[in-house]
């Protein structure tokens, strides 16, 4: 059997010379439309903007690789297009989640906001631009990576697949996939033309301010694009109110609420007339005073117990290039597509940490921990892609790797208060050890048109996942690396029962390979209140997802029912050893978890006659502990009803919104200042505007929003236990010129 040093090697070389090829290519023929956008570049319309004047199909790619309309899509997928960004003024790409089907926003803040599909979050959602993984490894389990790495006045459209798809994505497309597809410059042949794009938005949630700009051109067979944007926002309130058992008798500060942070990007494109094209893309995300928001205990009912978690910097970069050639008819492919990228995410952590000795100890005594971690996360991957259309079958086919390298520091300094001169404890010690995790996999997916009204797609991916630690600075003791080998499937059916009604069933598996911290983490934790050890030989989290549904359109009515159980097994959680270390408890993640999750979700959209239009949808989730039934484990909502009317005339629109969501009884007791029960809430939006009025040759837009109406204090699920509230009534203006 080859080591592992050898199989991360391999993959690492692969990933390396696929890149170079890739970057060559781009050279030699500089560089086209995003292999994710269609050539055809038609606008999809879903969701907000579905039922609007015109009744456009949204399109996905995300969810088979190829332009398919959603309505022949045999799995659970939904489009938020253009308008619906633009439109909802969005501090990032997740709050455009909130009025999704199953899908829900844990954390708060303009930066810190991350999605959860059907109940699953962090690593086991796969976050994706353009195609392009932004998952990395050195994220804990519950935190997966920011949406917010995107600007969201870049994004054109997002794409959000409902269920596992690690037939096609790999490694962490165990709950779900959310892509994040960009403007591409767009080549349109012919003479040169340019244009471009000016915003300013402001928000009283903060005292939001952000400016935003974007130039665009194309010449013969070239196009470009270039884009820009700088934000200022400062903590916000929350109102006044009563939420379960807590009571703010006053509008409340929430700390650590905001954030400072620009963005840069640019990309060239190519496009031949005979089928090849290419791209090169550069972006740059900076941002300073990112926080997880928090309100001071002791205004929540509580000691004087602080814990304040905050990101001072952030500095995220990538590079990425393709090539695509279609309309090639060799014996394997009519089309390749070769996509490669290099991306590095450095920031630094800071967690200011208070703990209180209690009653019979000295006023203000207890224990203060000041913790700081630096991570320099660099990753090289590459996907290779074949598509070759055989009769009735058209099979998609490749390969793709990735190498995610950390190096990180760690510094904490714990200082015991209230008994005479402090005497602070400092360590350097790392808690999680330089190392790496590489990936390299191959899969098939074939479309079978078994009849003219039944259509098959099954499925299958091999995979192999190495980490491997390497030399880092006071870590003496040896911690063995390890691999895992998985396979996955997935077969889905679409049945078309009549000219507008589709019968849909998906059945199939996914995974998650343990990541750098679950596997190598060892120290205290960061809260300093127990110890926990490394895991080397932990397994990959493993799920059998199956999905049944309807899926209905006619003239201006949609409809679209799923019903779906989720059984995920070898879940990583962490529990306690037993055993005590420097009289910590000590606490190690292990493979015991067996979590079943089901529910379902419905969705209609109605145009009527004189612009007026209707949409709604219903999600229902229930998660089960299998193998602990007395351990709850419910972090998102039970339910969730959206609702929403729009009237469109002229120029001018108006939409109305609201979403409720159910009480969730399924949490941990004792943990939540507002009760062992998540009350439900309902929250409001009205939000409107102009379009496209012109002054001279330039055309403005002007969108209002007021979000949160009748100004009631509630928090998403998620943000229960460590509360942290939404904003009160906020309005957010924005006004934007284009030429």
């Amino acid at each position: 059997m080859p080591s592992i040093f050898s199989l991360r090697c391999a993959a690492l070389r692969f990933a390396t010379r696929t890149a170079l090829a890739a970057l060559a290519l781009a050279t030699l023929a500089p560089v086209a439309l995003l292999a994710q956008q269609p050539t055809a570049k038609p606008t999809p319309v879903a969701d907000s903007a579905a039922m609007r004047s015109t009744q456009l199909r949204p399109v996905t790619v995300t969810a088979t690789r190829q332009a398919t309309d959603v309505h022949d899509v045999p799995t659970p997928v939904s489009v938020l297009d253009t308008s619906a960004v633009r439109e909802r003024t969005p501090a990032n790409a997740a709050d455009l989640l909130r009025e999704l089907p199953g899908v829900d926003v844990i954390g708060v803040g303009p930066n810190q906001n991350r999605p959860s599909i059907r109940g699953q979050r962090g690593q086991r959602i796969l976050l994706l631009e353009d195609g392009v993984r932004l998952n990395n490894s050195r994220r804990q389990q519950d935190f997966g990576e920011l949406p917010a790495l995107v600007d969201v006045s870049a994004i054109e459209r997002i794409e959000v697949v409902r269920g596992p798809a690690s037939v096609l994505y790999g490694t962490d497309a165990i709950g779900g996939v959310i892509n994040l597809i960009t403007q591409a410059p767009f080549v349109r042949g012919g003479p040169a033309t340019m244009g471009g794009h000016a915003a300013y938005q402001y928000g009283s949630s903060g005292a939001l301010g952000k400016g935003e700009g974007s130039l665009m051109g194309s010449a013969g067979d070239f196009a470009w694009r270039f884009g820009a944007s700088t934000r200022r926002v400062g903590n916000y309130s929350a109102p006044q109110g009563t939420f379960g058992k807590l009571t703010l008798a006053n509008d409340t500060e929430v700390l650590d609420g905001g954030v400072k942070d620009n963005s840069l990007n640019g990309s060239l494109a190519w496009r031949s007339a005979t089928g090849g094209s290419a791209f090169v893309k550069v972006e740059r995300y900076l941002a300073d005073n990112a926080g997880f928001g928090y309100i001071p205990n002791a205004l929540l009912g509580g000691d004087a117990t602080k814990i304040q978690i905050q990101y001072p910097h952030q500095d995220f970069q990538k590079v990425s290039a393709g090539y695509t050639r279609t309309a090639m008819q060799l014996p394997f492919a009519d089309k390749v597509e070769l996509t490669a990228y290099s991306q590095r995410n450095r920031r630094n952590l800071a967690q200011d940490i208070f703990i209180p000795f209690g009653p019979g100890t000295p006023p203000g005594a207890g224990v203060s921990i000041q913790t700081g971690n630096y991570t320099d996360l660099a990753t090289v991957g590459s996907r290779l892609e074949f598509v070759k259309a055989l009769s009735r079958v058209v099979l998609t086919y490749g390969a793709d790797a990735f190498v995610d390298r950390s190096f990180n520091t760690d510094t904490s300094t714990q200082t015991v208060i209230g008994f005479g001169p402090p005497h602070p404890q400092a360590s350097t010690q790392s808690s999680v050890p330089n190392a790496t995790l590489s990936s390299i996999g191959a899969f098939a997916q074939g479309s079978i048109a078994a009849t003219d009204r039944i259509t098959v797609i099954v499925g299958g991916r091999v995979q192999q996942v190495e980490s491997a630690t390497k030399y880092t600075p006071g870590i003496t003791a040896a911690i063995p690396g390890h691999g895992n080998s998985t396979g996955v499937y997935a077969a889905n059916a679409l049945v078309r029962l009549t000219d507008d009604l589709n019968l849909v069933a998906t059945y199939g598996s996914g995974f998650r390979a343990p990541n750098l911290v679950e596997r190598f983490f060892n120290g205290p934790t960061p809260e300093g209140s127990a110890y926990q050890i490394a895991s080397p030989d932990l397994k990959p989290e493993s799920s059998i997802n199956a999905d049944l549904g309807l899926k209905y359109r006619r003239s201006r009515f949609t409809a679209e029912l799923s019903v779906f159980n989720n059984d995920i097994s070898n879940g990583i959680l962490v529990v306690p050893t037993g055993a005590t270390q420097n009289r910590l408890p000590v606490y190690q993640n292990v493979n015991v978890g067996r979590i079943r999750t089901r529910g379902g979700e419905l969705g209609a959209g109605l145009l009527l006659d004189h612009g007026l239009a209707l949409r709604a949808n219903y999600s229902s989730i229930a998660s089960a502990n299998v193998l602990n039934p007395q351990i709850p484990i419910g972090d998102t909502f039970a339910s969730k009803l959206n609702l929403a009317a729009s009237w469109t005339v002229d120029r001018f629109w108006i939409e109305y919104a609201v979403r409720r969501n159910g009480e969730q009884k399924d949490i941990a007791s004792g943990t939540s200042p507002i009760g062992n029960t998540l009350p439900a809430f309902t929250v409001h939006a009205l939000r409107g505007g102009i379009r496209g009025w012109q002054i001279g040759s330039t055309h403005q837009d002007l969108t209002v929003s007021v979000n949160n109406l009748t100004n009631a204090l509630y928090a998403e699920a998620a943000n229960s236990s460590f509360f942290r509230p939404e904003p009160r009534r906020n309005v957010t203006l924005a006004l934007a010129t284009s030429f």
